[in-house]
């Protein structure tokens, strides 16, 4: 009996070694997946082909056939290619030289023509750690913050076939299912829903009746969504 009890020991020594191992081998992937994932976010060679005005995008550039712009709001970490994908599901995990990465792209919504004419056109991008991709957009729910940081630039088209000035002006939280607010052909309604409930309204910023919006998720797993508002000025 006494000899079976050892073996009963050994045998749960064992078991609990490998579970050990194999909680210890969870931890270690986890924190690679944690660090490959900023890693990617963080990752910003993409900048050596950012378009320079009058030049458009240097000819080696990587970036892939649905390369549509670059957004920059200046003194932020927002300075990004913008893609467009034929849905908007497409570059939610695809970086601009078309590679998977759980990180994604900001990228257009597929409803907006990609020369940036449309009354309203929207942005998104993945709400990153460290204020990375449109994580940065948490900031804007400060005021102070958005006064001191309003301005920033679009350029269209690989070419730079055209080029805009952003003027940062509101900012709020909304249910993803809020069709104004997502929806590119509701600029009145959107106009609405930003006067009577934004959390943030910069009112020294020039009105335009062409705007853009920076959507991103708040929590990961969420139906709400951050919303900034720029006005483009050609």
């Amino acid at each position: 009996m006494k000899r079976f009890w050892i073996w009963m020991n050994i045998i749960y020594e064992k078991l609990m070694s490998v579970v050990f191992l194999i909680a210890l081998l969870i931890v270690v992937y986890g924190l690679y997946d944690a660090w490959y994932v900023y890693n990617k976010a963080d990752d910003d060679s993409y900048l050596k082909y950012k378009p320079i005005l009058g030049e458009g995008v240097p000819n080696d550039a990587p970036l892939t056939e649905d390369y549509v712009a670059w957004i920059t709001i200046d003194d932020t970490n927002i300075d990004y290619p913008v893609m467009q994908g034929k849905n908007n599901m497409e570059y939610l995990n695809i970086d601009p030289y078309g590679e998977y990465s759980l990180s994604g792209s900001i990228f257009l919504d597929s409803r907006n023509s990609a020369d940036f004419t449309d009354d309203y056109s929207i942005l998104y991008g993945h709400h990153m750690a460290y204020g990375k991709m449109f994580g940065a957009l948490d900031d804007y729910m400060n005021k102070e913050y958005m006064n001191a940081h309003s301005t920033g630039q679009l350029i269209v088209g690989r070419d730079d076939t055209k080029a805009y000035d952003l003027g940062v002006f509101a900012c709020m939280k909304v249910n993803v299912y809020d069709k104004h607010a997502l929806d590119p052909d509701s600029l009145e309604n959107v106009e609405k829903l930003i006067s009577e409930e934004a959390s943030v309204i910069n009112t020294s910023i020039d009105k335009s009746n062409h705007i853009i919006v920076l959507s991103t998720c708040i929590e990961p797993v969420s139906t709400n969504r951050l919303l900034v508002f720029c006005y483009l000025y050609e």
